[in-house]
C-alpha cells in the first residue's frame, strides 16, 4: 500500500512534468495499482528497469502507436524513480525479496545439502528465481520436484507445437513467440521444463495412485482434450479409449439461478452417502454466493473459501454509502439506504424499530424527482413527513460529510469517515470478518496516506474506496460443514473430493478474459522475455484438467446468466466435442434437472384470473368526483375504483427522472402563473420573466432541471404575459387562479380546481387551463374522455369557486374555454413556446363542440357517470374502453396482462 500511494504521486509528478492535465484521483490511483502489477510482474520475471532500453525493446517501440510509446516512457520513468526511492530508504520490493529469499534457499541448499528430504510439489509457477530453486531440489540426494497434471502421454510433435516456451530458437533470440500456444494447460509447465534445463523425456511418472483419483483410462481422454490445433486433426480417427470420460456428467441449465439450485440439490444427493466429500468450483463469486443460499435450505452450512470482496460485506456496504454521500452529497437515495442499513442502530431493536418508523415516513415524502442539492429540501421534507425530530438527528450525524473541499487529504478523509460510521453504528462497523477487515484495511491506509501526504479529490473518494475494497476478500471463519467446500480456481488446485461440481463453464468466467497488460505492449513484453496476457488462460484450462481427475465430476453451465445470453466454455466445447455421440448417451445429467421442478411443494394450477369487475357497496361508491377523474370513470372504470374508492397512489422511486414528470413542471408553472397575477393586483407593470426566476431559486429546483427547462418556460411564460396584457386592453380581466370549486349534482359532490377564471367585456367568464405539453385533441373531448375544462364550467355555472384564505367567491355563466401550452406551437411556420386553442368548434376549425352545445355534452357525461356507477350498480370493469388513452400506473394492480390476452372481439378486448 506504501508503494501504491507513492507511485500515484510519482505519476502525478511526472505527467505534470510533461505538462499534460492531471488525472482524477481514482483514475490515477487505479493507474498506479496497474502500474504496480506490471513492477511485480517484470519483478517475477527479473527483468530490470534498464531491460526497457534493450535494443530489443528499443527496436519494437517505434512500431507502436503512440498510446502504446506514451505508456511504456510513463512506465520507465516512474518505475526508475521508484528503484531509486527504495535504495535511499535502503528496501527492496516484495517480490524482490522472495527471489532473493529464493537464490539464498538455493545457494545454502547447493553448498550443503540438507541430511532430509526436500519435495517441492504442485508447483505451476515458472519463475525464473523459484525454477533455479527447483533445479537445485531435484538435484539433491533426498529431493524430488513433483509436478501437478504433467502431460507424459503428449506426443513430441503436439508436444512441439506448444512453441518455443523459453527457449529460444537462435542465440539471443525472443524467448516467446507470437505463435505460442500460451492458453494450452501444458504450456507454462513447459516453460518451467525448459527453464530448469530438463527434458519432458527426464520427468518420471508417480509410483502410486492417489486416494482421491480418476480411472487411468480418463487420464489420457484429458490428453486427447487438450491437445493443440494442428495435433487436434488427430480427434477423427481417436480410439474409443482415448475418448472415454468415465464418471464426468455435463449439466447444462436455463438460467444461473437454475444451476445454483442444481448445484446445490447434488451436493445435498452426495452427503447421503457417509464420508464422500464434496467440493464446489468455480471463478464465479456471483454463482457460489448462490449456491450457498440454495444449501441453506438443507441446513447445509458451505462457505466459500474464496471469500467475497469487502465492498459487498456489511461493513463495507455501509462505509461505501458514507464516502458516496460525502462525494455526491445527501441524495435521496444513497441517505435512505445509508439510514435503512442494517447496522444502523444494532445495538438495540427498540431504538432501531423507532429510527425506522421515522425513516419511513421521510422515505415516503422523498419520493419523486430529486429536490436540490443541500440539507435545506431535505429538512422540508421532513417537516411535511412530521418527523423533525427524527431529521434533526440524522441530521447531526451525517452533516459532516458535507461541504467538503474539492480536494481533502486522503487519511482526514477517513478519519471522519470512520467517525460517521461510528455514529450510524457505533462498535458494529468494525466487528465480525468483515468488520475486522475494514478495520484494518482503514487503518494501514490511513496510516501510509499520512505518511505519502496523499490528496484525493472528494468527487472521486467512493470510487477510489470502493475499488481498494474490492481488492481485499472476505473469508469465512471456520465451522461450515465438513464434507463440503467451496473453492476459487487457485484454492481448488490443492483440493481433493470424491465428487468434485466445476460451475460456470462459460466464457467470461471460466476461463476470465485475458486482461491486457494496459501500460506495456504485447511485443514489448515478448521483447522482454515475459509471457503474454494469454497465459492466465492457460493456467484455467490447467486448472480444469486438475479437476477432471477426480472419481465423479460434474461440468455445469447456465444458458443465460444476470447479464443475458452466455456463451459456452472453449474448454466445454472441446469436452463434448471430444464425447460425440456419448455425450447425450452418457454423459448428459438429467436426474438433477428432472428433480429441479418437483422441489418444492407442488401447488395446484391457479384458475385463469377474469377481468375485474369490482362491484363495492352503494356506501362505497358514494364519493366525490373530481374534474380530473371523471375520463377515467368513463374509459376506464377500474382506475377510478382504484383510486378515489380504494384510495391507491403511485408510489414514486427515490431519485425520480425530473425531465420525464410532467407534475413537477406543471407545478412550478402553476405556482409562477398564480403569484405572478396575485403580485401584479398591486403592480400592473410587473415583469414576469425575473419573477419566475426568482421563483426557481426561490424553490431549490435542481439545478440540471433547472438549466434545461427554465429558459424554454420562461420563453412560454413571457408569450402568456403578453396575451394577458393585450386581453385586458380588450376588456377581459383575471378574476381568480388557483381557485377550487365544487357543486351538487343528484347529492354528488363534483369538485375542481380552476387554473384561471377570466371575465369578458359582456360579463362571461373564461376558464383557462394551463398545460405544460399538448391539449388533447378534440376527438378526444368528443369521445368523452377530456372533460376537466367542461366540468369547472358546470361549477362555475351551477356551483361555484372559493377562496377560502381571501373570501373571494366566483361563479357565473362561462362561454370560453381555453387550453394554454407551454410546448412548441403546432404550426410549422410559428416559433419560440407556448400557444393556446379552444375545444370548441370555432373559425376555421373542422372539428370540436358547437359553444351552444359544449356545457350539455358534459352535462350529459356527468350525469351517465353517476347514474351508472356512484349512484347505479354498474360494475367498475377494467379498460371497459379500449380507445381510452389514460393512465396506466394500475396495469399491475388489475393484472392486465393475464386476462387481456383472453378479451375477443365481442368483449372488446385485443
Amino acid at each position: 500500500m506504501a508503494r501504491w500511494l507513492t507511485l500515484d504521486r510519482l505519476i502525478a509528478e511526472e505527467r505534470a512534468g510533461e505538462g499534460m492535465e492531471p488525472l482524477p484521483g481514482r483514475a490515477r490511483l487505479n493507474l498506479a495499482r496497474e502500474m504496480a502489477r506490471t513492477m511485480d510482474r517484470l519483478l517475477v520475471e527479473e527483468k530490470a528497469g534498464d531491460d526497457l532500453l534493450g535494443d530489443g525493446v528499443i527496436d519494437r517501440l517505434g512500431d507502436l502507436a503512440g498510446h502504446w510509446q506514451h505508456s511504456v516512457r510513463l512506465f520507465a520513468r516512474v518505475n526508475a524513480r521508484w528503484q531509486a526511492e527504495l535504495v535511499t530508504r535502503g528496501q527492496v520490493d516484495a517480490a524482490t525479496r522472495r527471489n532473493l529469499l529464493f537464490a539464498h534457499a538455493a545457494r545454502r541448499w547447493r553448498e550443503a545439502p540438507p541430511p532430509r528430504p526436500i519435495i517441492a510439489a504442485g508447483v505451476t509457477s515458472a519463475a525464473p528465481a523459484l525454477v533455479r530453486l527447483l533445479r537445485v531440489i531435484a538435484d539433491l540426494p533426498q529431493g524430488a520436484v513433483v509436478l501437478p497434471d504433467l502431460d507424459l502421454a503428449m506426443d513430441d510433435a503436439a508436444w512441439a507445437e506448444l512453441g518455443r516456451a523459453g527457449a529460444a530458437d537462435v542465440p539471443e533470440g525472443d524467448v516467446f513467440g507470437a505463435e505460442d500456444a500460451l492458453s494450452h494447460p501444458q504450456y507454462h509447465l513447459k516453460l518451467l521444463l525448459n527453464r530448469m534445463g530438463v527434458n519432458r523425456a527426464e520427468v518420471q511418472a508417480w509410483h502410486r495412485r492417489g486416494a482421491a483419483a480418476a480411472e487411468p483410462a480418463r487420464a489420457r481422454a484429458i490428453s486427447s482434450l487438450f491437445l493443440p490445433p494442428l495435433a487436434s486433426r488427430a480427434w477423427v480417427g481417436l480410439a474409443a479409449d482415448r475418448r472415454r470420460l468415465a464418471g464426468v456428467r455435463l449439466l447444462t441449465s436455463a438460467t444461473i439461478e437454475e444451476e445454483a439450485q442444481a448445484i446445490a440439490l447434488l451436493v445435498r444427493e452426495a452427503l447421503e452417502q457417509p464420508e464422500k466429500r464434496i467440493a464446489f468450483v468455480t471463478a464465479d463469486r456471483g454463482l457460489a454466493r448462490r449456491v450457498v443460499q440454495h444449501c441453506e435450505r438443507w441446513n447445509i452450512a458451505a462457505d466459500d473459501s474464496a471469500g467475497r470482496p469487502l465492498s459487498l460485506t456489511p461493513a463495507g456496504r455501509l462505509f461505501g454509502l458514507l464516502a458516496e454521500i460525502a462525494a455526491k452529497g445527501p441524495d435521496p437515495a444513497n441517505l435512505v439506504a445509508a439510514f435503512a442499513h442494517p447496522l444502523v442502530r444494532a445495538w438495540d431493536a427498540e431504538a432501531r424499530r423507532v429510527w425506522l418508523r421515522g425513516l419511513r415516513a421521510f422515505d415516503h415524502k422523498l419520493r419523486g424527482p430529486s429536490p436540490a442539492p443541500g440539507f435545506e429540501p431535505l429538512r422540508k421534507k421532513a417537516k411535511e413527513a412530521m418527523v423533525e425530530d427524527w431529521w434533526d438527528e440524522a441530521e447531526t450525524i451525517v452533516a459532516p460529510l458535507t461541504d467538503w473541499p474539492a480536494q481533502i487529504p486522503l487519511a482526514e478523509a477517513l478519519t471522519r469517515l470512520s467517525a460517521v460510521a461510528e455514529a450510524f453504528a457505533r462498535s458494529a462497523i468494525w466487528e465480525r470478518e468483515d468488520g475486522r477487515a475494514l478495520g484494518t484495511m482503514i487503518e494501514e491506509l490511513r496510516g501510509h496516506a499520512e505518511a505519502a501526504c496523499t490528496m484525493i479529490e472528494t468527487a472521486d473518494l467512493a470510487g477510489a474506496l470502493r475499488d481498494c475494497m474490492n481488492e481485499v476478500a472476505v473469508r469465512p471463519g471456520y465451522g461450515g460443514h465438513p464434507r463440503v467446500a467451496i473453492y476459487g480456481l487457485l484454492e481448488a488446485r490443492m483440493a481433493r473430493a470424491d465428487l468434485l461440481i466445476c460451475g460456470g463453464l462459460n466464457e467470461g468466467s471460466w476461463p476470465q478474459p485475458p486482461g491486457a497488460d494496459a501500460l506495456l505492449a504485447p511485443a514489448i513484453l515478448r521483447a522482454l522475455g515475459v509471457p503474454g496476457a494469454e497465459f492466465r488462460i492457460g493456467l484455467a484450462a490447467h486448472d480444469l484438467a486438475g479437476c477432471l481427475g477426480a472419481p465423479e465430476v460434474v461440468l455445469s453451465r447456465a444458458l443465460r446468466d444476470a447479464e443475458g445470453p452466455t456463451l459456452p466454455s472453449r474448454f466445454l466445447l472441446r469436452v463434448e466435442a471430444l464425447l460425440g455421440d456419448d455425450l447425450e448417451k452418457e454423459h448428459r445429467e438429467r436426474a438433477i434437472p428432472a428433480l429441479l421442478p418437483h422441489l418444492d411443494r407442488l401447488r395446484p394450477p391457479e384458475p385463469p384470473y377474469p377481468r375485474p369487475a369490482p362491484d363495492p357497496s352503494p356506501e362505497l361508491r358514494n364519493v366525490p368526483i373530481k374534474v380530473t377523474a371523471l375520463d377515467r370513470l368513463l374509459g376506464d372504470p377500474y382506475q377510478f375504483y382504484a383510486q378515489a374508492i380504494l384510495d391507491l397512489r403511485q408510489l414514486d422511486p427515490l431519485n425520480a427522472d425530473p425531465f420525464s414528470d410532467p407534475a413537477l413542471r406543471g407545478t412550478l408553472v402553476h405556482a409562477i402563473l398564480d403569484k405572478w397575477h396575485k403580485a401584479r393586483l398591486i403592480d400592473r407593470d410587473l415583469a414576469i420573466a425575473p419573477f419566475a426566476e426568482s421563483h426557481f431559486a426561490a424553490e431549490r429546483v435542481h439545478p440540471l432541471f433547472r438549466a434545461l427547462w427554465q429558459p424554454r418556460l420562461i420563453a412560454a411564460l413571457e408569450r402568456f404575459a403578453g396575451w394577458v396584457q393585450e386581453s385586458e386592453a380588450e376588456g377581459r380581466t383575471v378574476l381568480a387562479s388557483e381557485i377550487s370549486g365544487e357543486m351538487t349534482v343528484e347529492g354528488v359532490k363534483v369538485q375542481g380546481r380552476a387554473d384561471r377564471i377570466d371575465q369578458l367585456a359582456d360579463g362571461s367568464l373564461a376558464i383557462v387551463d394551463y398545460k405544460t405539453g399538448a391539449p388533447p385533441p378534440k376527438k378526444q373531448v368528443l369521445a368523452g374522455y377530456a372533460l376537466q375544462l367542461g366540468l369547472l364550467g358546470l361549477i362555475a355555472r351551477d356551483g361555484q369557486f372559493a377562496n377560502g384564505k381571501t373570501g373571494q367567491v366566483v361563479a357565473g355563466m362561462p362561454t370560453r374555454f381555453e387550453y394554454w401550452s407551454l410546448s412548441k406551437p403546432k404550426k410549422k411556420d410559428a416559433e419560440g413556446f407556448g400557444y393556446r386553442e379552444t375545444p370548441m368548434l370555432e373559425g376555421k376549425a373542422k372539428t370540436g363542440l358547437e359553444p351552444d352545445h359544449y356545457l350539455p355534452f358534459h352535462e350529459d357525461k356527468l350525469a351517465e357517470a353517476i347514474t351508472s356507477y356512484i349512484k347505479g350498480n354498474k360494475p367498475f370493469t377494467a379498460r371497459e374502453n379500449p380507445d381510452y388513452k389514460g393512465y396506466n400506473e394500475y396495469d399491475q394492480l388489475m393484472r392486465l396482462e393475464e386476462w387481456l390476452v383472453r378479451l375477443t372481439d365481442k368483449e372488446g378486448g385485443a
